[in-house]
């Protein structure tokens, strides 16, 4: 006979069934599946000449096709054809498999993006608190030397700095020295919380682009400028109306709300960047000194035998140590650096500071340009009066810049800030 054919009763899937076979020679259970797609199949042989008895438990599928017989031993054509439909079916399988394969990679893929997105603006948000945490330390305890360095430049005080010191105290009492801290850390805390995020933003990209393993010299002072014009733009208005509160019958305009109605309501809503441009053509050499500086400074030490020797015993330690054990250059290094970088800063662009002043101060109808009110400043006082109240200033700048780096380092340690 061309093929030995199998009998079954008809019924559903999931049910044993017995079956007899009359077969020549060995049983083919491949045969037997590739009969039956999607069945899974176990079967029992007992052998006598010429007679194979199969028991069969057959699970799932798609259950027997009823009405006719089912071919074990097929011709060459049926073989052919039944080979493609089991090759179809893996693909098929193989596909559906791939599929979920894929599909789970796919969400472990987007799981991570949203975790690393997460965990980014996490980081984000400690950056930019440990930037306002370190400025309003910083100016509040350096809140006496900011009045005193706008009683010269503001209201054009002629007394010198002691005289100025106990007038403060006798009229207005310890409290006087502070007058205006508020607004101070309103505008400071942003702005440096700002400059701070925005310089280790810039020189870090810088650093990708580049592709060295290390922040060049050029490199730090170009992220140090592009820091300090970022926060300039975003926080100048708080600086204008805070110079507007201290300045004379700034007391009698009502607070930062109401010097913000008045300037507008009087000048208009872009009254408050007045002296923008001076700010940003002081504020990009500024940064660019000031962060420079310190990282110049700060690499200095950590390439010196003595920093690698600390740099070394801070891995040891690891987290066991305390937050200022883990400070890269130590107490007294960070303090001393931020010193030197803030007097460095500022004694180069003091008289841009002068100008910004001097512009936020002026009413709309006798206005001039930062040059014209440059050479009127010059005009009237000569070229010192660029730097009027520039001892003072730098007294509050040496605290304020060594603090405020300080804390910023510090407070980075303490929130895991990467």
């Amino acid at each position: 006979m061309p093929w030995l054919e199998m009998w079954l009763p008809p019924g559903g899937g999931g049910e044993a069934t017995a079956a007899g076979l009359f077969i020549d020679g060995e049983a083919a259970h491949g045969a037997l599946l590739a009969a039956m797609p999607g069945w899974s199949a176990s079967l029992g042989v007992r052998r006598r000449p010429g007679f194979v008895s199969l028991t069969m438990s057959v699970k799932g599928g798609r259950g027997f096709v009823s009405g006719g017989p089912v071919g074990l031993l097929a011709s060459g054509e049926e073989k052919g054809a039944r080979a493609e439909e089991v090759e179809g079916l893996v693909a098929v399988r193989r596909a559906t498999e791939e599929g979920v394969m894929e599909a789970a990679e796919g969400k472990v893929v987007e799981e991570v993006k949203e975790a690393r997105a997460g965990a980014g603006a996490m980081n984000t948000t400690k950056h930019l608190w440990s930037g306002a945490v370190a400025a309003m330390v910083s100016r509040t305890v350096v809140a006496p030397l900011e009045r005193l360095k706008l009683e010269y430049m503001v209201r054009g005080e002629q007394r010198n700095l002691f005289e100025l010191i106990h007038a403060i105290a006798t009229t207005q009492g310890l409290k006087g020295f502070w007058k205006g801290n508020f607004v101070n850390i309103l505008r400071t805390a942003p702005f440096k919380a700002v400059n701070f995020y925005a310089y280790d933003t810039y020189r870090k990209q810088l650093l990708k682009w580049s592709g060295n393993d290390e922040t060049t010299n050029f490199e730090r002072f170009i992220a140090g400028a592009a820091a300090g014009i970022t926060a300039s733009i975003l926080c100048i208005p708080m600086d204008t109306i805070r110079t507007k509160m201290v300045a004379p019958g700034g007391e009698a305009l009502g607070g930062v709300i109401g010097v913000a109605r008045h300037m507008i309501q009087t000048e208009g809503f872009f009254s408050l960047y007045k002296g923008l441009v001076p700010s940003l053509i002081s504020m990009a050499p500024s940064g660019a000194v000031f962060y420079g500086v310190y990282d110049i400074l700060k690499m200095a030490y950590l390439h010196s035998p003595e920093g690698k020797r600390r740099v070394s015993t801070m891995k040891q330690q690891g987290q066991e140590a305390n937050a200022l054990d883990q400070l890269e250059l130590g107490t007294v290094r960070t303090l001393l650096n931020g010193a030197i970088a803030g007097c460095c800063a500022e004694a180069a662009t003091y008289p841009f500071e002068v100008v910004r002043r001097q512009l936020q101060l002026q009413v709309k109808a006798t206005r001039m340009n930062a040059f014209a009110t440059c050479l009127k400043i010059v005009d009237q006082g000569g070229v010192p009066a660029l730097y009027a109240g520039l001892i003072p200033s730098l007294l509050q700048v040496l605290p304020s810049a060594s603090i405020s780096y300080f804390v910023y380092e510090l407070m980075k340690i303490v929130l895991k800030v990467e």
